[in-house]
C-alpha cells in the first residue's frame, strides 16, 4: 500500500476534515467535557479552519489526516484515531518544516502524549500560559524548536 496523499486543504474540504477533528479531539482530549468540544466546533469551524494554511492527507478517497499553519506556527494537527501512531503525524509536522523552517506551536498540557509526540520530534517547553487561547482554564505549553528554542 501506498503512502497516504499529502495535499494543500480545501474550502471543501472543511467539512471532513471538521469530522475528523471531532473523532480526535474526543479521542484524545480527555479533559475535554462534551460541552467543552461542542462549544470549540464553531470556532474550529467559523473560524481556523477559514483562516489557517491547510494541509491534508487522503488514503483512498478519505482524509485520515490534517495540520493547519499559521506562518510557522503549528496551529492545529489531528489524525483520525484509526490511523493515529503510523507515523502520519510525524509526516505532517516534517512537511510543514520543509515549508516552514524552524516551528513553534501550542498544547494543551493535559494533553500528554500530544506533549511527549512534539517532544520525541525535537520540541522543547519555551513557556506555559494557565489559559487556553479562549480564556479557559486549559493550561497550554509553549514549544519551539530550533532558532526559536
Amino acid at each position: 500500500m501506498s503512502a497516504p496523499a499529502l495535499r494543500p486543504g480545501t474550502a471543501e474540504d472543511h467539512t471532513a476534515l471538521l469530522d475528523l477533528w471531532l473523532r480526535s479531539v474526543r479521542a484524545t482530549h480527555t479533559f475535554l467535557t462534551e460541552a467543552d468540544i461542542r462549544a470549540l466546533h464553531p470556532l474550529v469551524r467559523d473560524h481556523a479552519l477559514p483562516a489557517l494554511e491547510l494541509w491534508a492527507l487522503e488514503e483512498d478517497g478519505r482524509l485520515i489526516g490534517w495540520m493547519g499553519l499559521d506562518g510557522a506556527k503549528l496551529e492545529a494537527l489531528f489524525i483520525d484515531p484509526d490511523h493515529a501512531g503510523k507515523g502520519h503525524g510525524r509526516r505532517l509536522v516534517g512537511h510543514a518544516r520543509a515549508l516552514k523552517g524552524p516551528l513553534t506551536l501550542d498544547v494543551n498540557e493535559q494533553n500528554p502524549r500530544a506533549v511527549a509526540f512534539y517532544r520525541r520530534l525535537g520540541f522543547r517547553v519555551t513557556g506555559r500560559s494557565d489559559l487556553d487561547g479562549q480564556g479557559r482554564p486549559f493550561p497550554l505549553l509553549h514549544m519551539a524548536e530550533g532558532e526559536y528554542a
